[in-house]
Protein backbone atom coordinates (compact mmCIF):
# COMPACT_ATOMS: atom_id res chain seq x y z
CA UNK A 1 0.00 0.00 0.00
CA UNK A 2 1.24 3.48 -0.88
CA UNK A 3 0.29 6.61 1.01
CA UNK A 4 0.97 10.24 0.77
CA UNK A 5 0.99 12.24 3.70
CA UNK A 6 2.01 15.99 4.45
CA UNK A 7 4.96 16.96 6.33
CA UNK A 8 7.13 19.52 7.27
CA UNK A 9 11.11 20.31 7.32
CA UNK A 10 13.11 22.94 9.45
CA UNK A 11 16.57 23.84 8.61
CA UNK A 12 17.73 26.36 11.45
CA UNK A 13 15.17 29.19 12.40
CA UNK A 14 13.86 28.86 8.44
CA UNK A 15 9.83 28.76 7.94
CA UNK A 16 8.58 25.54 8.14
CA UNK A 17 7.66 24.31 4.71
CA UNK A 18 5.40 21.51 3.61
CA UNK A 19 6.17 18.88 1.63
CA UNK A 20 4.84 15.52 0.67
CA UNK A 21 6.33 12.37 1.90
CA UNK A 22 5.81 8.54 0.91
CA UNK A 23 4.96 5.78 2.75
CA UNK A 24 5.17 2.73 1.42
CA UNK A 25 3.84 -0.22 3.79
CA UNK A 26 4.14 2.28 6.34
CA UNK A 27 7.73 2.55 6.22
CA UNK A 28 9.07 6.37 5.19
CA UNK A 29 10.98 6.52 1.83
CA UNK A 30 11.96 10.07 1.04
CA UNK A 31 9.63 12.88 -0.57
CA UNK A 32 8.24 13.56 -3.72
CA UNK A 33 9.77 16.64 -4.32
CA UNK A 34 13.53 16.71 -6.21
CA UNK A 35 15.27 13.04 -7.00
CA UNK A 36 12.13 10.94 -5.73
CA UNK A 37 12.47 7.34 -4.82
CA UNK A 38 8.68 7.36 -6.27
CA UNK A 39 9.07 7.56 -9.91
CA UNK A 40 5.91 6.74 -11.95
CA UNK A 41 4.25 4.76 -9.60
CA UNK A 42 7.09 2.51 -9.35
CA UNK A 43 9.12 2.00 -6.21
CA UNK A 44 12.76 2.35 -6.46
CA UNK A 45 13.97 -1.30 -6.01
CA UNK A 46 16.62 -1.22 -8.54
CA UNK A 47 19.80 -2.92 -7.50
CA UNK A 48 22.75 -0.75 -7.26
CA UNK A 49 24.96 -0.70 -10.71
CA UNK A 50 28.01 -2.76 -10.50
CA UNK A 51 30.58 0.61 -10.45
CA UNK A 52 33.73 -0.79 -11.71
CA UNK A 53 31.18 -2.27 -14.69
CA UNK A 54 29.68 1.55 -15.76
CA UNK A 55 33.08 2.89 -15.25
CA UNK A 56 34.58 0.53 -17.50
CA UNK A 57 31.92 1.30 -20.11
CA UNK A 58 31.38 4.53 -19.68
CA UNK A 59 35.23 4.77 -21.29
CA UNK A 60 34.07 2.27 -24.33
CA UNK A 61 31.61 4.40 -25.09
CA UNK A 62 33.82 7.73 -24.39
CA UNK A 63 36.52 6.41 -27.24
CA UNK A 64 33.64 4.79 -29.40
CA UNK A 65 32.17 8.27 -29.89
CA UNK A 66 35.47 9.81 -30.22
CA UNK A 67 36.46 7.82 -33.04
CA UNK A 68 32.94 8.60 -34.41
CA UNK A 69 32.97 12.42 -34.18
CA UNK A 70 36.61 12.41 -35.58
CA UNK A 71 35.23 10.98 -38.83
CA UNK A 72 32.24 12.84 -38.74
CA UNK A 73 34.05 16.80 -38.13
CA UNK A 74 36.39 16.16 -40.89
CA UNK A 75 34.09 17.08 -43.68
CA UNK A 76 33.23 20.79 -41.78
CA UNK A 77 36.01 22.62 -42.62
CA UNK A 78 35.56 21.04 -46.53
CA UNK A 79 31.88 22.06 -47.73
CA UNK A 80 32.41 25.47 -49.11
CA UNK A 81 35.41 23.86 -51.71
CA UNK A 82 33.18 20.44 -52.12
CA UNK A 83 30.41 22.78 -52.69
CA UNK A 84 32.26 25.31 -55.68
CA UNK A 85 33.42 21.67 -56.92
CA UNK A 86 30.56 20.26 -58.12
CA UNK A 87 29.03 23.66 -58.93
CA UNK A 88 31.80 22.98 -61.91
CA UNK A 89 31.71 19.49 -62.04
CA UNK A 90 28.53 17.59 -61.82
CA UNK A 91 27.33 15.24 -64.59
CA UNK A 92 24.23 14.32 -62.55
CA UNK A 93 22.63 18.44 -62.87
CA UNK A 94 21.01 17.93 -59.26
CA UNK A 95 23.73 20.56 -58.18
CA UNK A 96 22.45 22.66 -60.94
CA UNK A 97 18.68 21.95 -59.91
CA UNK A 98 18.77 22.51 -56.52
CA UNK A 99 20.90 25.86 -56.70
CA UNK A 100 17.91 26.98 -58.31
CA UNK A 101 15.67 26.75 -56.25
CA UNK A 102 18.09 28.89 -53.39
CA UNK A 103 18.48 31.86 -56.11
CA UNK A 104 15.02 31.60 -56.28
CA UNK A 105 14.60 32.07 -52.49
CA UNK A 106 17.30 34.11 -52.12
CA UNK A 107 16.20 36.77 -54.36
CA UNK A 108 12.61 36.50 -53.03
CA UNK A 109 13.87 37.69 -49.79
CA UNK A 110 17.42 40.02 -50.61
CA UNK A 111 20.33 38.26 -50.09
CA UNK A 112 23.05 39.21 -51.94
CA UNK A 113 23.90 36.57 -54.91
CA UNK A 114 27.74 36.18 -53.20
CA UNK A 115 26.31 34.65 -50.39
CA UNK A 116 24.31 31.57 -52.02
CA UNK A 117 26.73 28.81 -51.09
CA UNK A 118 25.96 29.54 -47.38
CA UNK A 119 22.08 28.92 -48.14
CA UNK A 120 22.57 26.01 -50.15
CA UNK A 121 25.10 24.23 -47.72
CA UNK A 122 22.79 24.87 -44.84
CA UNK A 123 19.10 24.49 -46.21
CA UNK A 124 20.21 21.36 -48.35
CA UNK A 125 22.60 19.83 -46.65
CA UNK A 126 22.04 20.07 -43.04
CA UNK A 127 18.36 18.46 -43.54
CA UNK A 128 20.46 15.36 -44.53
CA UNK A 129 21.25 14.18 -41.12
CA UNK A 130 17.28 15.62 -39.19
CA UNK A 131 16.02 12.33 -38.70
CA UNK A 132 19.22 9.92 -37.50
CA UNK A 133 17.41 9.50 -33.90
CA UNK A 134 14.98 7.12 -35.79
CA UNK A 135 17.67 4.22 -34.52
CA UNK A 136 16.76 4.75 -30.79
CA UNK A 137 13.46 2.44 -31.54
CA UNK A 138 15.55 -0.37 -32.43
CA UNK A 139 17.99 0.09 -29.78
CA UNK A 140 15.00 0.13 -27.53
CA UNK A 141 13.84 -3.58 -29.08
CA UNK A 142 17.44 -5.08 -29.81
CA UNK A 143 20.49 -5.28 -28.08
CA UNK A 144 22.53 -1.86 -28.28
CA UNK A 145 25.53 -3.46 -29.01
CA UNK A 146 23.58 -4.74 -32.35
CA UNK A 147 21.94 -1.51 -33.06
CA UNK A 148 25.38 0.67 -32.62
CA UNK A 149 26.98 -1.69 -34.68
CA UNK A 150 24.37 -1.29 -37.53
CA UNK A 151 25.02 2.19 -36.98
CA UNK A 152 28.49 2.15 -37.37
CA UNK A 153 28.49 -0.03 -40.57
CA UNK A 154 25.90 2.70 -42.00
CA UNK A 155 28.53 5.78 -41.48
CA UNK A 156 30.83 3.13 -42.96
CA UNK A 157 28.91 2.48 -45.69
CA UNK A 158 28.51 6.54 -46.49
CA UNK A 159 32.16 7.32 -46.31
CA UNK A 160 32.74 4.77 -48.43
CA UNK A 161 29.82 6.70 -50.98
CA UNK A 162 31.69 9.71 -50.74
CA UNK A 163 35.21 8.64 -51.50
CA UNK A 164 33.77 7.14 -54.81
CA UNK A 165 31.54 10.58 -55.43
CA UNK A 166 32.65 11.98 -58.58
CA UNK A 167 28.95 13.83 -59.20
CA UNK A 168 26.90 15.61 -56.79
CA UNK A 169 24.17 13.10 -56.60
CA UNK A 170 26.35 10.77 -54.99
CA UNK A 171 27.74 12.61 -52.28
CA UNK A 172 24.02 13.73 -51.53
CA UNK A 173 23.18 9.79 -51.44
CA UNK A 174 26.17 9.19 -49.15
CA UNK A 175 25.07 12.08 -47.09
CA UNK A 176 21.86 10.90 -46.72
CA UNK A 177 22.52 7.20 -45.50
CA UNK A 178 25.17 8.91 -42.97
CA UNK A 179 22.01 10.91 -41.89
CA UNK A 180 19.93 7.90 -41.69
CA UNK A 181 21.74 5.84 -39.61
CA UNK A 182 23.58 8.47 -37.24
CA UNK A 183 21.88 7.08 -34.20
CA UNK A 184 25.12 6.35 -32.07
CA UNK A 185 24.78 9.59 -30.40
CA UNK A 186 20.91 9.14 -29.09
CA UNK A 187 22.41 5.87 -28.46
CA UNK A 188 25.48 6.94 -26.55
CA UNK A 189 22.94 8.98 -24.04
CA UNK A 190 20.93 5.80 -23.81
CA UNK A 191 23.72 3.79 -22.86
CA UNK A 192 25.17 6.22 -20.44
CA UNK A 193 22.00 6.86 -18.47
CA UNK A 194 21.49 3.06 -18.44
CA UNK A 195 25.39 2.15 -16.62
CA UNK A 196 25.07 5.11 -14.30
CA UNK A 197 22.87 6.11 -10.78
CA UNK A 198 21.25 9.61 -10.60
CA UNK A 199 24.72 10.79 -8.68
CA UNK A 200 26.81 10.13 -11.67
CA UNK A 201 24.81 10.79 -14.30
CA UNK A 202 26.00 14.40 -14.92
CA UNK A 203 29.66 12.52 -15.32
CA UNK A 204 28.21 10.60 -18.01
CA UNK A 205 26.84 13.03 -19.69
CA UNK A 206 29.97 15.64 -19.75
CA UNK A 207 32.15 12.52 -20.73
CA UNK A 208 29.96 12.70 -24.05
CA UNK A 209 30.44 16.39 -24.35
CA UNK A 210 34.14 16.03 -24.17
CA UNK A 211 34.17 14.01 -26.79
CA UNK A 212 32.57 15.68 -28.81
CA UNK A 213 34.77 18.88 -27.96
CA UNK A 214 37.88 16.82 -28.48
CA UNK A 215 36.39 15.21 -31.95
CA UNK A 216 35.16 19.15 -32.72
CA UNK A 217 38.80 20.45 -32.67
CA UNK A 218 40.71 17.49 -33.62
CA UNK A 219 38.84 16.54 -37.01
CA UNK A 220 38.11 20.11 -38.23
CA UNK A 221 42.07 20.98 -37.93
CA UNK A 222 42.60 17.50 -40.24
CA UNK A 223 39.40 17.99 -42.89
CA UNK A 224 41.56 21.42 -42.93
CA UNK A 225 44.50 19.73 -43.86
CA UNK A 226 43.69 17.28 -46.48
CA UNK A 227 41.51 20.00 -48.12
CA UNK A 228 45.43 21.01 -48.82
CA UNK A 229 46.45 17.75 -49.55
CA UNK A 230 43.63 15.90 -50.99
CA UNK A 231 43.81 13.72 -54.11
CA UNK A 232 40.82 14.60 -55.71
CA UNK A 233 37.64 17.75 -56.32
CA UNK A 234 35.61 15.79 -53.76
CA UNK A 235 38.53 15.26 -51.29
CA UNK A 236 38.76 11.15 -51.48
CA UNK A 237 41.65 11.17 -48.89
CA UNK A 238 39.71 12.73 -46.37
CA UNK A 239 36.80 10.39 -46.97
CA UNK A 240 38.61 7.39 -47.20
CA UNK A 241 40.14 8.41 -43.44
CA UNK A 242 36.75 9.01 -42.01
CA UNK A 243 36.40 5.61 -43.14
CA UNK A 244 38.79 3.63 -41.75
CA UNK A 245 38.04 5.74 -38.78
CA UNK A 246 34.65 4.31 -39.13
CA UNK A 247 35.85 0.91 -39.57
CA UNK A 248 37.82 0.90 -36.49
CA UNK A 249 35.12 1.91 -34.49
CA UNK A 250 32.62 -0.66 -35.60
CA UNK A 251 36.06 -3.43 -34.53
CA UNK A 252 36.38 -1.55 -31.05
CA UNK A 253 32.70 -1.78 -29.89
CA UNK A 254 32.52 -5.13 -31.16
CA UNK A 255 34.98 -6.30 -29.23
CA UNK A 256 34.91 -4.28 -26.08
CA UNK A 257 31.31 -2.85 -25.28
CA UNK A 258 29.15 -5.36 -23.24
CA UNK A 259 25.04 -5.08 -23.19
CA UNK A 260 23.82 -3.08 -20.59
CA UNK A 261 20.16 -2.85 -21.64
CA UNK A 262 18.94 -6.12 -20.19
CA UNK A 263 16.06 -8.41 -22.07
CA UNK A 264 13.17 -7.52 -19.46
CA UNK A 265 13.88 -4.05 -19.72
CA UNK A 266 13.57 -4.13 -23.53
CA UNK A 267 10.32 -3.57 -25.71
CA UNK A 268 8.56 -6.42 -26.02
CA UNK A 269 8.17 -6.38 -30.30
CA UNK A 270 9.30 -4.49 -33.31
CA UNK A 271 5.33 -3.45 -33.88
CA UNK A 272 5.41 -2.44 -30.42
CA UNK A 273 8.60 0.14 -31.63
CA UNK A 274 7.19 0.59 -34.96
CA UNK A 275 3.88 1.93 -33.91
CA UNK A 276 5.33 4.79 -32.38
CA UNK A 277 7.59 6.22 -34.92
CA UNK A 278 5.03 8.91 -35.92
CA UNK A 279 5.18 9.81 -32.15
CA UNK A 280 9.06 10.61 -32.79
CA UNK A 281 8.17 12.53 -36.13
CA UNK A 282 5.44 14.36 -35.16
CA UNK A 283 6.54 17.87 -33.91
CA UNK A 284 3.27 18.16 -31.65
CA UNK A 285 4.16 14.46 -30.36
CA UNK A 286 7.99 15.51 -29.61
CA UNK A 287 6.91 18.39 -27.36
CA UNK A 288 4.33 16.47 -25.47
CA UNK A 289 6.91 13.67 -24.94
CA UNK A 290 3.51 10.96 -25.81
CA UNK A 291 5.70 8.07 -26.09
CA UNK A 292 7.15 8.12 -22.61
CA UNK A 293 4.40 5.90 -20.89
CA UNK A 294 3.26 6.30 -16.98
CA UNK A 295 4.64 9.82 -16.23
CA UNK A 296 2.39 11.46 -13.80
CA UNK A 297 0.40 14.86 -14.94
CA UNK A 298 2.65 16.44 -13.05
CA UNK A 299 6.25 15.42 -13.82
CA UNK A 300 5.04 15.00 -17.72
CA UNK A 301 4.54 18.89 -17.47
CA UNK A 302 7.80 19.97 -15.92
CA UNK A 303 9.48 17.17 -18.26
CA UNK A 304 7.85 19.36 -21.07
CA UNK A 305 8.81 22.28 -19.68
CA UNK A 306 12.19 21.22 -19.43
CA UNK A 307 12.23 20.25 -23.51
CA UNK A 308 11.14 23.87 -23.98
CA UNK A 309 14.07 25.18 -22.49
CA UNK A 310 16.33 22.48 -24.09
CA UNK A 311 14.77 23.71 -28.02
CA UNK A 312 14.64 27.00 -27.29
CA UNK A 313 18.59 27.35 -26.54
CA UNK A 314 19.34 24.80 -28.75
CA UNK A 315 17.14 26.79 -31.71
CA UNK A 316 19.22 30.46 -30.66
CA UNK A 317 22.33 28.80 -30.29
CA UNK A 318 22.80 26.33 -33.41
CA UNK A 319 21.75 29.42 -35.74
CA UNK A 320 24.49 31.65 -34.20
CA UNK A 321 26.80 28.83 -33.79
CA UNK A 322 26.36 28.37 -37.65
CA UNK A 323 26.87 31.90 -38.48
CA UNK A 324 29.88 32.61 -36.16
CA UNK A 325 32.45 31.97 -38.61
CA UNK A 326 30.63 34.50 -41.44
CA UNK A 327 30.77 37.16 -38.35
CA UNK A 328 34.50 36.11 -38.22
CA UNK A 329 34.94 36.24 -41.78
CA UNK A 330 33.23 39.58 -42.94
CA UNK A 331 33.62 42.02 -39.84
CA UNK A 332 37.65 40.47 -38.27
CA UNK A 333 39.04 39.46 -41.81
CA UNK A 334 39.64 36.29 -40.37
CA UNK A 335 41.14 33.44 -43.07
CA UNK A 336 40.81 29.67 -42.86
CA UNK A 337 43.69 29.60 -40.69
CA UNK A 338 42.48 32.69 -38.39
CA UNK A 339 39.11 30.36 -38.56
CA UNK A 340 40.96 26.86 -36.92
CA UNK A 341 42.86 28.87 -34.18
CA UNK A 342 39.50 29.79 -33.27
CA UNK A 343 37.71 26.29 -33.19
CA UNK A 344 40.99 24.73 -32.08
CA UNK A 345 40.59 27.63 -28.75
CA UNK A 346 36.95 27.03 -28.45
CA UNK A 347 36.95 23.03 -28.30
CA UNK A 348 40.23 23.39 -25.91
CA UNK A 349 38.32 25.67 -23.33
CA UNK A 350 34.89 23.22 -23.12
CA UNK A 351 36.87 20.39 -23.18
CA UNK A 352 38.53 21.32 -19.82
CA UNK A 353 35.64 22.92 -18.73
CA UNK A 354 33.44 19.72 -19.37
CA UNK A 355 36.53 17.32 -18.42
CA UNK A 356 37.78 19.34 -15.33
CA UNK A 357 34.61 20.73 -14.00
CA UNK A 358 31.58 19.81 -15.13
CA UNK A 359 31.99 15.61 -14.99
CA UNK A 360 32.72 16.57 -10.92
CA UNK A 361 29.68 18.34 -10.23
CA UNK A 362 27.67 16.83 -7.47
CA UNK A 363 24.08 15.09 -7.92
CA UNK A 364 21.47 17.88 -7.53
CA UNK A 365 23.52 20.84 -8.80
CA UNK A 366 22.44 20.42 -12.78
CA UNK A 367 19.95 22.87 -12.50
CA UNK A 368 22.58 25.83 -11.07
CA UNK A 369 25.17 25.00 -13.55
CA UNK A 370 22.52 25.57 -16.21
CA UNK A 371 21.12 28.07 -14.67
CA UNK A 372 24.92 29.83 -15.11
CA UNK A 373 25.81 28.49 -18.55
CA UNK A 374 22.41 30.30 -19.56
CA UNK A 375 23.33 33.56 -18.40
CA UNK A 376 26.55 33.45 -19.76
CA UNK A 377 25.45 32.53 -23.45
CA UNK A 378 23.47 35.99 -23.25
CA UNK A 379 26.47 38.70 -22.78
CA UNK A 380 28.54 35.98 -25.16
CA UNK A 381 27.12 36.29 -28.09
CA UNK A 382 26.44 40.25 -27.40
CA UNK A 383 30.20 40.54 -27.14
CA UNK A 384 30.90 38.35 -30.41
CA UNK A 385 28.42 40.29 -32.46
CA UNK A 386 29.43 43.98 -31.01
CA UNK A 387 32.99 43.70 -30.71
CA UNK A 388 35.12 45.01 -33.29
CA UNK A 389 38.46 44.00 -31.57
CA UNK A 390 40.55 40.40 -30.82
CA UNK A 391 39.83 41.03 -27.31
CA UNK A 392 35.87 41.45 -27.23
CA UNK A 393 35.82 39.01 -29.56
CA UNK A 394 37.90 36.13 -27.89
CA UNK A 395 36.27 37.72 -24.56
CA UNK A 396 32.69 36.60 -25.97
CA UNK A 397 34.01 33.12 -27.49
CA UNK A 398 35.22 32.28 -23.80
CA UNK A 399 32.26 33.22 -22.27
CA UNK A 400 30.25 31.11 -25.31
CA UNK A 401 32.44 28.18 -25.14
CA UNK A 402 32.00 27.99 -21.01
CA UNK A 403 28.05 28.17 -21.29
CA UNK A 404 27.43 25.80 -24.01
CA UNK A 405 29.84 22.99 -22.20
CA UNK A 406 27.74 23.32 -19.73
CA UNK A 407 23.79 23.50 -20.82
CA UNK A 408 23.77 20.58 -22.72
CA UNK A 409 25.24 17.76 -20.37
CA UNK A 410 23.26 19.67 -17.42
CA UNK A 411 19.71 19.85 -19.47
CA UNK A 412 20.27 15.91 -20.64
CA UNK A 413 21.06 14.91 -17.26
CA UNK A 414 17.75 16.79 -15.86
CA UNK A 415 15.71 15.00 -18.78
CA UNK A 416 17.53 11.42 -18.07
CA UNK A 417 15.72 11.40 -14.09
CA UNK A 418 12.69 11.77 -15.35
CA UNK A 419 10.20 8.38 -16.68
CA UNK A 420 11.30 4.80 -16.37
CA UNK A 421 14.20 2.38 -16.96
CA UNK A 422 11.89 1.14 -19.98
CA UNK A 423 11.46 4.17 -21.29
CA UNK A 424 14.69 6.47 -21.18
CA UNK A 425 15.76 5.36 -24.44
CA UNK A 426 12.52 6.66 -25.74
CA UNK A 427 12.75 9.58 -23.53
CA UNK A 428 16.53 10.47 -24.84
CA UNK A 429 15.49 9.67 -28.40
CA UNK A 430 12.83 12.47 -27.63
CA UNK A 431 15.06 14.49 -26.25
CA UNK A 432 17.74 14.03 -29.41
CA UNK A 433 15.13 14.58 -31.97
CA UNK A 434 14.04 17.93 -30.63
CA UNK A 435 17.52 18.94 -30.46
CA UNK A 436 17.80 18.29 -34.63
CA UNK A 437 14.95 19.76 -35.32
CA UNK A 438 16.01 22.80 -33.28
CA UNK A 439 19.41 22.76 -34.99
CA UNK A 440 17.68 22.31 -38.64
CA UNK A 441 15.32 25.09 -37.72
CA UNK A 442 17.95 27.59 -35.80
CA UNK A 443 20.31 27.86 -38.59
CA UNK A 444 17.83 28.55 -41.91
CA UNK A 445 16.11 31.12 -39.85
CA UNK A 446 19.34 32.42 -38.14
CA UNK A 447 20.71 32.48 -41.62
CA UNK A 448 18.35 34.49 -43.26
CA UNK A 449 18.02 36.69 -40.55
CA UNK A 450 22.10 37.87 -40.28
CA UNK A 451 21.75 38.79 -44.30
CA UNK A 452 19.06 40.92 -43.51
CA UNK A 453 19.90 42.85 -40.42
CA UNK A 454 23.70 42.43 -40.36
CA UNK A 455 26.06 40.30 -38.06
CA UNK A 456 25.47 43.42 -34.88
CA UNK A 457 22.21 43.17 -34.87
CA UNK A 458 21.46 39.75 -35.65
CA UNK A 459 23.99 38.31 -32.58
CA UNK A 460 22.46 41.07 -30.02
CA UNK A 461 19.03 40.12 -30.48
CA UNK A 462 20.40 36.28 -30.63
CA UNK A 463 21.67 37.12 -27.39
CA UNK A 464 18.87 38.77 -25.42
CA UNK A 465 16.14 36.19 -26.77
CA UNK A 466 18.93 33.40 -24.51
CA UNK A 467 16.39 35.67 -22.28
CA UNK A 468 13.38 33.87 -23.03
CA UNK A 469 14.02 29.70 -22.22
CA UNK A 470 16.24 31.10 -19.01
CA UNK A 471 12.90 32.71 -17.95
CA UNK A 472 11.38 29.36 -18.64
CA UNK A 473 13.77 27.38 -16.88
CA UNK A 474 13.00 28.50 -13.50
CA UNK A 475 9.76 27.76 -13.64
CA UNK A 476 11.24 23.88 -13.95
Amino acid sequence: MVTLRSGTRTRGEETKEAKSEVLVNGKHTGTLNGKSPLLNGHTNTHPKKDTNGSSKMQKVMFISLLLDLLGFTVILPLFPALLEYYSRNDSSGLYSTLLSWIVAFQEAIGIPAKFHSVLFGEQVLSYLFAWSYLLILPGQIMRFSYTVASSGIGVAASYGMWAIASNFAIFVLARIIGGATKGNVSLAYSIMTDISEEKTRAKGMAMIGVAFSIGFTVGPAIGAMFSRWGSTGWFMASALYALVLAVLNVLYFYVFFEETLPESKRRKSLGTGLSEAWDLISPRSLFSFRSVKGLEKEERARLIRLGHVYFLYLFMYSGLEFTLTFVTHHKHHYTSMDQGRMFTFLGLVMAVMQGGYVRRIKDGSEKSMANMGLVMMIPAFILVGASETYLGLYAGLTLYALGSSMMVPCLTALASYHGADSHKGTLLGIWRSLGALARVIGPIVTSVFFWIVGAELCYVVGGLLMVIPLVLFQSY
